[in-house]
């Protein structure tokens, strides 16, 4: 939530200054002093105080609340800016090659455009450690911490900032609302760690007694946790004072988090690599924590292809060798396996299932993906790994020889066998061929069988679906005066099966 509210801000402006002032005093006085010039030996403070008043002139009340700052202090000074932190919570045993990046966004928003241009504080008054001269990018010091100061003076460059995607444009400077950035952490060369991507938006700056109180909100852009509890973004207070940094004024403090790249990894492999409509296929996925701590919450989601169905008394798991249950929920082609069992560290969970492939199966890829989630225990961050891919080749196997049935139920004027332009199509005609299956004519009186076997196959039309309806009378042709036909449908091929039909008439009895 802003510092102030636009609800709020009004009534505000609406008080005459001596309440102002009071008000003033009144958060002033329970506003930590900066981090920089604090000393430690002093117990974590906790600090929020809210007030109301009911304006005697206007009616209105006024409530007003101070924004929660707590800060523990630990032993000798402690520097404002944020620290880079392991997937645990914990500092990284080195820092060699690490690099944080300041950019202004791209027009879109979510990538990077340029870098900001921070104000050189090479001589400045007073320099914070650890970037003492305000450089971008800041190779990383060596307990991860790092600090970039914003200029208000410094306006930013970027589409995103100079109100480009807004109406009416506006410009933005550094270090005042609406100002955004996206903080990198760029990663040694061939490093475990994965970059980060942090997107920041300064979203409330107020003056106070000679103090600027600024709000941030960030936000993940790269689906990555970026605070101890394992959330995607961040609201966060800073208090800077401004006559100590001239205009290099605020301090944006993130704690952000960077995880090993290979802290889960799922495997997939089958019993086989090809198979063809019919066949029962096993398929194992293999799930190796490398995060050094247990994980727990472990769902594998697999994709199937086209044509493969699973079979779900197959379903099976085991850690280290040792059974465990594992649930299955299938939802359209995606099957979520889960299980309830923690996997510590350096341990393999392996989850089988088997699917059985239908005659759609050749219609599809035979590829199948996999990937893998679970949290960590020490910290509560999601890891995944995948997706895994598997491909099978599909051989079509007795389906390649099978043929195509086509056929058409229709009104026979000239009783010569044959449809020809005027004589319409009968709609739901019932065909029943001799492999028992059943067919019916659609509204132009078509039907059509595919992936029929081979050979000599017979197709009966069924009078009862055709009220009002006989077979037509073919002079030229006898074995088209049957209610069957017989056809030879070839390996592959094609092959038409028609019906000739006419309306029956009765005369009128006198």
């Amino acid at each position: 939530m802003p510092i102030f509210s636009p609800p709020k801000l009004s009534k505000w402006l609406r008080l005459s200054s001596k309440w102002q002032r009071l008000l003033v005093l009144l958060l002033v006085g329970l506003l930590i002093h900066p981090l920089s010039s604090v000393h430690a030996q002093v117990p974590p403070l906790l600090n929020e105080a809210t007030a109301t008043y009911t304006e005697p002139r206007s009616g209105l009340d006024v409530e007003a609340t101070s924004n929660r700052i707590t800060t523990g202090l630990d032993e000798g000074l402690i520097d404002p800016g944020g620290q880079i932190l392991g997937c645990d919570g914990l500092p990284l045993d080195s820092y060699a090659g690490f690099e944080m990046r300041l950019y202004e966004p791209d027009a879109t928003g979510l990538d990077i455009g340029e870098l900001v241009d921070l104000t050189d504080n090479t001589n400045g008054v007073r320099q914070i450690p650890p970037n003492l001269n305000n450089i971008n990018p800041f190779p990383l010091s060596i307990d991860g911490r790092y600090n970039f100061l914003l200029d208000q003076t410094a306006p930013l460059r970027s589409p995103v900032n100079a109100g480009l995607l807004q109406t009416p444009p506006r410009d933005v400077n550094a270090g005042t609302p609406g100002a955004r950035y996206i903080l990198v952490i760029n990663t040694p060369e061939d490093s475990e760690f994965q970059e980060r991507r942090v997107g920041i938006e300064i979203t409330a700056v107020a003056e106070v007694n000679g103090q600027s109180i600024l709000q941030y909100r960030a936000t993940s852009l790269d689906g990555q946790p970026i605070s101890l509890d394992g959330s995607l973004f961040l609201d966060d207070v800073v208090v800077v004072d401004n006559a100590e940094t001239q205009f290099l004024f605020f301090d944006i403090e993130l704690d952000a988090s960077i995880c090993e790249s290979n802290q889960i990894n799922i495997t997939k492999s089958a019993d086989r690599s090809a198979a063809q409509p019919g066949d029962i296929v096993s398929y194992r996925l293999n799930v190796t924590n490398f995060a050094g701590v247990e994980v727990e919450s472990v769902v594998a989601l697999d994709t199937l292809p086209t044509g493969f169905e699973l079979i779900p008394e197959t379903v099976a798991g085991q850690i280290n060798g040792s059974p465990i249950d594992v649930s299955a929920l299938l939802s359209g082609s995606t099957i979520a396996f889960s299980v309830v069992e923690s996997v510590v560290a350096d341990q393999t969970l392996d989850i089988t299932y088997g699917v059985r492939l239908t005659p759609d199966a050749i219609r599809g890829s035979g590829s199948n993906s996999a990937i893998i989630t679970a949290n960590r225990t020490d910290s509560g961050f999601q890891i995944k790994d995948g997706p895994s891919i598997h491909r099978l080749t599909l051989d079509p196997g007795i389906l390649a020889d099978c043929g195509t049935l086509l056929g058409r139920v229709f009104e026979d004027k000239n009783f010569d066998g044959e449809q020809q332009s005027g004589e319409a199509g009968i709609p739901n005609a019932v065909i029943f061929l001799d492999d028992g299956n059943r067919v019916v004519t659609d509204a132009d009186g078509l039907f059509s069988v595919q992936k029929m076997l081979p050979g000599r196959r017979t197709g009966t039309i069924d009078l009862a679906s055709l009220p009002g309806y006989t077979l037509a009378p073919i002079l030229y042709f006898n074995e088209r005066n049957s209610h069957s036909r017989l056809v030879n449908l070839a390996p592959g091929g094609l092959v038409r099966m028609n019906f000739g039909v006419t309306p029956t008439f009765q005369e009128d009895l006198e």
